[in-house]
């Protein structure tokens, strides 16, 4: 089991990596015939991310998993349906106070699958159900890969300028191929990967740290700090906050009053609130062609190292209850 200080330790080396790429590519964005370099490192990034996705993902646990069909439509209709709602009214108030890119960004999040690590680490913290945790997080980053693509080209059509051929193919060649292939390999690899969890985390981060580099290069050389404000900064977080409240607020009452346990409250609660910063920026880059993703995928950045923290309060007040279902959820 995952140690509440042993997570927030990564989460806090994480997050220095992330600022420092920020930093590189603020002080040294990639320039001329450095920017092929980089765009052809980043395709490939994305493509070996989605290809360990694929050979990771087991589908008899997902198939298992499916039986708690209750639990899994809740965490579903929370990740893909009341998450979108929410970035829908939130992004109606702010558009006329935030750059047209950061509101994009902040209903591009809500369009996103759950995380998978974080999920099942705080479910485990807080002694929910984790053999549902890992199937809730697997499924919905497995439907993720076709129902993100769908819901930007259905929401966000004006700001992604549609999902062009072009973009299908990106999508087709980056993400949907990779992931087939990794679970073509799944039987051979499979079991190698699991045994070997550091080598997966650094391909995971390091493709990020792969893409925000690139997204902010593009960005840096296109003006992307000129056009924000230290106010605009803490707007996302503040807005990013709004958001999150909202989903867990909801997670929790709905969970309560369709008589869920407090086990499956807390799986539903961790794995229902999520999104995932590992797949949504590699996306990001292949949805927004041609636009500076750095302004896109901010208010993504800043809400994972939200949601990490919220959720980490939360894990450690449902693991500090009685062992007796008597705890409010």
């Amino acid at each position: 089991m995952i140690s509440l200080r042993a997570l927030l330790a990564r989460t806090d080396r994480f997050l220095l990596l992330l600022i420092a790429t920020v930093a590189l590519a603020s002080i040294l964005p990639a320039r001329g015939a450095a920017v092929p370099i980089v765009d052809r490192g980043t395709m490939l990034a994305v493509a070996l991310l989605f290809l360990l996705y694929g050979a990771r993902l087991s589908p008899r646990a997902i198939g298992a998993g499916l039986a708690h069909w209750r639990l899994q439509s809740l965490v579903f209709a929370s990740t893909f349906i009341a998450f979108p709602l929410v970035g829908l009214g939130v992004t109606a108030l702010v558009r006329p106070w935030l750059p047209h890119d950061v509101v994009t960004g902040l209903l591009y999040l809500c369009l996103l699958p759950s995380t998978v690590q974080s999920s099942i680490a705080f479910t485990s913290i807080a002694r929910g159900n984790v053999p549902a945790a890992l199937c809730s997080a697997s499924l919905s980053n497995l439907l993720g890969v076709v129902l993100t693509p769908l819901l930007v080209a259905r929401l966000l059509a004006g700001a992604s300028g549609g999902l062009s051929l072009l973009a299908l193919e990106d999508i087709a060649s980056q993400i949907l191929l990779p992931f087939v292939v990794g679970q073509a390999i799944r039987p051979l690899a499979g079991r190698w990967l699991l045994a070997h969890p550091k080598l997966t985390a650094v391909v995971d981060r390091g493709s990020v740290l792969v893409v925000v580099y690139a997204a902010f290069s593009a960005g840096v050389v296109a003006g992307l700090w000129s056009a924000l404000s230290i106010a605009n900064i803490g707007a996302i977080l503040l807005f990013d906050l709004a958001i999150l409240a909202i989903v867990i607020a909801g997670t929790m009452i709905a969970s309560r009053r369709l008589g869920f346990s407090i086990e499956d409250r807390i799986t539903i609660v961790f794995c229902g609130s999520k999104k995932s910063m590992a797949s949504g920026i590699p996306m990001a880059a292949i949805l927004f062609p041609g636009r500076a993703t750095g302004l896109i995928v901010l208010p993504l950045m800043i809400f994972h190292q939200a949601q990490l923290f919220v959720c980490a309060v939360l894990a450690r007040r449902y693991a500090a209850r009685a062992e007796p279902e008597s705890a409010a959820a």
